[in-house]
């Protein structure tokens, strides 16, 4: 069980503070990072990625910066966007290239494993350029999934999935975080964060808000939407 902790981090873009002394831990189980657009919660991610540099502060997975990390993609498994995929490539070759790169025996019978686990096989021969968002989106989270991760960092993991898509990324979560994994929800759809994790980070302006139990915070999706719209006032 890997915990993901934030201290002191801070990020500035001139003179503009983004994130501004974040500080808390994620732990295993599934936990929501909350906030409106602009609280800094993509900042902080791209921070704990190693993909910006903190202006002050450490965002450490298992005490480690991510650049530190021998085999990163063992540890972390990373969804911002569903991106980046080479229109050409089959669904199956893009994850097997990924495996290629990132090295440790990433083979193709894990490829086919995570391509099964995000409902994709009966589409991994098709070119991702003809891909819906939903199917894109599942495409991610199986690179995110591609090295057994013990940390998973997704950013609106549910960004076109259907409501049917919805329920299946919810089993899939609760499946993850019941094998000890610690994973991360970036998400704006707090019906389906009320339904899912058992923590809540809650940001605004950069600052943190709220950390802890989604229970200490909300019985309902009600109380939970009355909760955030209060934190997050200007």
């Amino acid at each position: 069980m890997t915990d993901v902790s934030l201290a002191g981090l801070t990020k500035h873009f001139g003179r503009l503070p983004v994130v501004d002394d974040l500080t808390c831990t994620f732990k295993p189980g599934v936990t929501g990072f909350l906030g409106p657009n602009g609280a800094g919660k993509t900042t902080t991610l791209r921070m704990l990625l190693g993909l910006v540099r903190p202006t002050a502060g450490t965002a450490t997975i298992g005490g480690r910066p991510y650049s530190h990390l021998p085999e990163p993609r063992r540890v972390v498994g990373a969804l911002l966007e569903a991106s980046g995929f080479h229109p050409g490539r089959t669904g199956r070759n893009h994850l097997l290239i990924l495996g290629e790169l990132s090295g440790g025996g990433i083979g193709p019978a894990r490829v086919d494993a995570v391509l099964d686990e995000v409902g994709l096989t009966a589409d991994a021969g098709r070119r991702v350029g003809g891909y819906s968002l939903g199917m894109r989106q599942r495409l991610g989270l199986a690179a995110a999934l591609l090295g057994d991760p013990e940390v998973l960092i997704l950013d609106e993991p549910g960004n076109g999935l259907d409501p049917a898509g919805m329920a299946w990324l919810r089993s899939l979560l609760r499946d993850l975080a019941a094998q000890g994994r610690t994973v991360i929800v970036s998400s704006h759809v707090l019906a389906e964060v009320a339904q899912t994790v058992d923590r809540v980070v809650i940001l605004n302006s950069g600052r943190l808000r709220f950390a802890g139990p989604l229970d200490e915070l909300a019985g309902s999706f009600d109380a939970l939407e009355s909760a955030f719209l209060r934190l997050t006032a200007a």
